[in-house]
């Protein structure tokens, strides 16, 4: 597996990088969509975190989703711990675009989530989507404090994200892949594209 820049013949292959707090719902998100079985690297939790969750992520996981026959997503979860925070720049190495996963019903995890966001933005200018965890809708309360603790402006998309539901999580990868595909376009017809 090429971590760095994944290829397609016949198509244009998107890497993704899914990444936020521990416990936030970025492997439930990858395998939810995946439409290959997930390669994880999920190992049990020794410390006291363990009574949040049985494991997690320790370097990373991956999915793939194929949008058309022109088009293939690579997803790449990462860590949500501090401690293997190492793997952050490696698998944001080559990435078009990521996903921050917040938990709406954790708010003391927003501080975690705003560190991993300032490190996944000083590493890459992409764009990036926001993906509210555990929550039908997004109310004005809600958003209003993800994007203060986080330091987002109104062009940053915040979506209301259940990470079991398909559908759910397509939304998000939806809106994350048009602000990709809108900075490709910008970038190939500005003349920068060119070889």
């Amino acid at each position: 597996m090429n971590v760095r820049k994944p290829r397609r013949h016949g198509g244009k292959a998107v890497k993704v990088v899914v990444t936020g707090p521990f416990a936030a719902g970025k492997t439930t998100l990858i395998r939810t969509i995946s439409e290959i079985t997930v390669l994880s690297t999920e190992r049990g939790i020794t410390d006291e975190s363990k009574e949040h969750k049985p494991q997690t992520t320790v370097a990373m996981d991956f999915g793939r989703i194929t949008i058309d026959s022109e088009l293939v997503l690579y997803l790449f979860g990462t860590p949500g711990q501090a401690r293997f925070e190492f793997m952050w720049e490696i698998l944001s190495d080559g990435m078009l675009g990521f996903v921050l996963v917040v938990d709406t019903q954790d708010p003391s995890s927003f501080e975690d989530a705003a560190k991993i966001l300032k490190s996944f933005t000083e590493l890459a200018h992409v764009p990036f989507v926001i993906a509210a965890n555990r929550c039908q809708a997004l109310d004005a309360v809600t958003e209003h404090a993800i994007r203060q603790t986080l330091d987002v402006d109104l062009s940053v998309p915040i979506i209301a994200c259940d990470v079991t539901d398909k559908e759910s999580v397509k939304s998000v990868l939806l809106a994350l892949l048009f602000g990709v595909l809108d900075q490709i376009e910008a970038y190939t017809t500005s003349g920068s594209g060119r070889s």
